[in-house]
């Protein structure tokens, strides 16, 4: 099962565990793929049926003929888990991925069991550089993106000590369809889920890096106080936050998944713990 056809698009899958045990579905970062998950899916097969993708113009994915806009990323979710006969799923995104969690919580709620939104925000950054960053791939392709991608992403203790790993996401990048990865932004520049995401009534967790500079602790803080059921969990890393505290992030998501508590309530003014 390595590809499933989605409405438009051809979605690149991997799943792993158990299909009799409950589903969790893993979404990748803008600029990533489905790789960027290895730590989480190992620890999740013991117990889950882990479904990894590349979102849309990512990875092995296709870039479909549809306009991509958030609705269509989680219209995409959806539609992998009716080609595999799943009513409802634990679903756990990373930065777009996590955006794409927050619409499915707020408009398919009767798909997700439990949400956790890791290193994102109702809205990030700016629909103006969204858009420029669209227009540069587009005309000068990966290279601009992917040379600061390290930076971006991780502490420099972290990009020091797992070199090997880092040069490896970053070339993933360095890899990636111009084309899909500006399709992708042009959907972040639209996607403002500020009105919406009082609306999620799953339980959710949300992840924030210590010392991330694209989404911050006080952006995790904000969408963890907007959702009823959140709570907020803060790890030590920057954005990509699963691969630099990834025992920290895995703990944190397999406690959650089995209902226990590991995290403060995102009103309290201790929460970052």
């Amino acid at each position: 099962m390595p590809f499933i056809q989605v409405d438009d698009v051809r979605l690149h899958v991997q799943a792993d565990g158990d299909p009799a045990r409950p589903c969790v579905v893993l979404s990748n970062s803008l600029g990533t793929d489905l790789a960027m998950w290895a730590p989480q899916a190992v620890a999740l097969a013991r117990d889950y049926h882990v479904l990894r993708y590349d979102t849309r113009g990512h990875g092995r994915s296709g870039r479909g003929t549809a306009p991509v806009t958030l609705e269509r990323l989680g219209l995409d979710v959806t539609g992998l888990l009716d080609a595999l006969g799943v009513a409802r799923a634990h679903f756990c995104g990373i930065s777009m991925g996590g955006m794409t969690g927050q619409w499915l919580g707020s408009h398919r709620p009767e798909r997700i069991a439990r949400l956790v939104l890791a290193n994102t925000a109702a809205r990030i950054g700016t629909a103006s550089g969204w858009t420029a960053r669209a227009g540069q791939v587009r005309r000068d392709g990966m290279d601009g993106v992917a040379d600061g991608a390290a930076a971006r992403w991780f502490t420099p203790g972290f990009i020091g000590r797992e070199r090997a790993l880092v040069d490896r996401l970053v070339a993933t990048l360095r890899a990636q369809d111009p084309d899909g990865y500006a399709a992708c932004c042009d959907a972040l520049a639209g996607a403002d889920l500020r009105p919406d995401v009082a609306a999620v009534r799953a339980p959710t967790l949300v992840v924030a890096g210590s010392r991330d500079p694209v989404t911050t602790v006080a952006d995790g803080e904000r969408l963890a106080a907007a959702i009823a059921a959140a709570r907020l969990a803060v790890v030590p890393a920057s954005h990509i936050s699963n691969l630099e505290a990834a025992p920290a992030f895995t703990a944190h998501l397999l406690r959650f998944l089995a209902g226990e508590v590991s995290a403060r309530p995102a009103t309290s003014p201790a929460s970052r713990a």
